[in-house]
């Protein structure tokens, strides 16, 4: 045990939640074999951390003592309930307090499978997906309801249906909290692939809020991508996963100006983006690339890691970017992805040729409010000398835009595009 001011304390049990939160809530799912009531306990035993170590008492595996006075939590509530006797061969705790046991005779904190068993739980296939990105947020990452409906652009209420009505169905279902089996694997590993994606695009580039990123959120999926590439190495899919996570966020330091506006990837300072993460994509991306045809996660990942081993922006290798796109594009037949590709054609064949892509795209459905579809068409737009067309569709992105980070970034470029046309109208100066 340490010592530690009010402050430090705060700190710890803040640091304990981003670090410790699904460990707890899985080893306490264990015990009660209900979400509500686990999430229940993990949460008062936070709030008794914040009291029984501002005492002086900062245990040295802060884990361990969370796992320990929640799921002493749970036994209590199942006492209440009076149903301990048919969940007592479930439970492994001594009686005593966290606070009075020998630091040799606590639990530790449970293995990661634990926490890997309450990511498949919340990626069951009996979920929508919407559902299950939700959940993931909620349950594996702590992540308070209002922030998980900012970041779906839904009310609080709705969001808190929505988790509950989840919860529900899992426990409607009787599905058993436990790894999937090796015939289920498959459909229920894509499923943890693509909703740790998305929780990690979430902190990448936040839909809303003030800032760009949040980098709390995009280091929780980093920190699931790891612990399930730890369990599954064998998995090509699994590496290119973390692979593309590494390289992505490498550049995290980089992506924001000192006003916090975005800063664009020609114009981030590489010096400061973190080589260590980027070498381990590398070496991921060569084992995700190896023994058949790649996975959509391998591509991507290959294509992050060019962009994130060009010396330059300028030496970057578009034509190898263009053929992984292709590849890409011919198993996984996204829009977005496409609309990505059309950025890179840009690069390789100019920016005409790419703007006659994008106007194909905006026939997509599937694109319609997509911020991001205006934003490039007005970007091109401009690098071919049409500020009043690429002004109109800086507009249209601007309408689509929640974050104020970007809003701010389209602004500028809209009143950049607005001075021109007026430049335009004026005429050359008079001799």
């Amino acid at each position: 045990m340490t010592s530690a001011g009010d402050a430090s304390v705060r700190r710890a049990v803040e640091d304990a939640h981003r670090r410790e939160w699904a460990a707890v809530l899985a080893a306490t799912v264990r015990v009660t074999r209900d979400l509500d009531l686990a999430e229940e306990c993990v949460q008062d035993a936070y709030a008794a951390a914040l009291v029984d170590w501002a005492r002086g008492r900062v245990p040295d595996r802060p884990g361990a003592w969370l796992t320990t006075a929640a799921r002493h939590n749970a036994l209590d509530a199942l006492r209440r309930a009076k149903t301990l006797r048919s969940k007592l061969h479930l439970l492994i705790e001594p009686e005593s307090r966290p606070d009075s046991e020998p630091e040799s005779t606590r639990e530790p904190a449970p293995a990661p499978d634990d926490r890997l068993r309450l990511v498949f739980l919340c990626c069951h296939p009996a979920l929508a997906p919407a559902a299950q990105i939700a959940l993931t947020l909620r349950l594996v990452c702590g992540v308070p309801t209002p922030d998980i409906a900012r970041a779906f652009l839904v009310s609080e209420s709705t969001m808190a249906a929505r988790v509950t009505r989840a919860k529900k169905k899992l426990v409607a279902a009787g599905i058993p909290f436990r790894m999937p089996t090796p015939t289920e694997l498959p459909d229920r590993l894509d499923s943890v692939l693509t909703t740790i994606h998305l929780l990690f695009t979430t902190g990448h580039t936040a839909p809303a809020g003030p800032t760009v990123t949040k980098d709390d959120l995009a280091g929780r999926a980093l920190d699931l991508a790891r612990m399930l590439h730890g369990l599954l190495p064998d998995e090509r899919e699994v590496r290119g996963l973390l692979a593309l996570l590494l390289a992505n966020h490498a550049r995290r330091a980089t992506r924001t100006t000192e006003n916090g506006r975005p800063s664009l990837l020609a114009e981030q300072d590489r010096t400061a983006w973190d080589q260590e993460a980027i070498a381990e994509a590398h070496e991921l991306v060569l084992g995700a690339l190896r023994g058949g045809d790649p996975g959509r996660y391998a591509l991507q990942a290959a294509i992050a890691a060019l962009h994130a081993s060009a010396p330059t922006y300028a030496e970057t290798d578009w034509e190898q970017i263009l053929v992984l796109y292709d590849a890409l594009l011919a198993i996984w037949s996204s829009p977005v992805v496409a609309l990505n590709r059309a950025v890179v054609v840009a690069m390789v064949e100019g920016p005409a040729t790419a703007l006659a892509e994008v106007e194909a795209l905006e026939q997509d459905e599937r694109l319609a409010g997509y911020r991001y579809l205006p934003a490039v068409k007005a970007d091109l737009l401009r690098r071919l000398g049409r500020p009043a067309d690429a002004a109109v569709a800086y507009e249209r992105a601007l309408a689509l835009a929640d974050n104020d980070a970007e809003r701010a970034f389209l602004t500028d470029r809209l009143a950049q595009c607005d001075a021109a046309v007026r430049a335009a109208a004026c005429g050359p100066p008079q001799s």
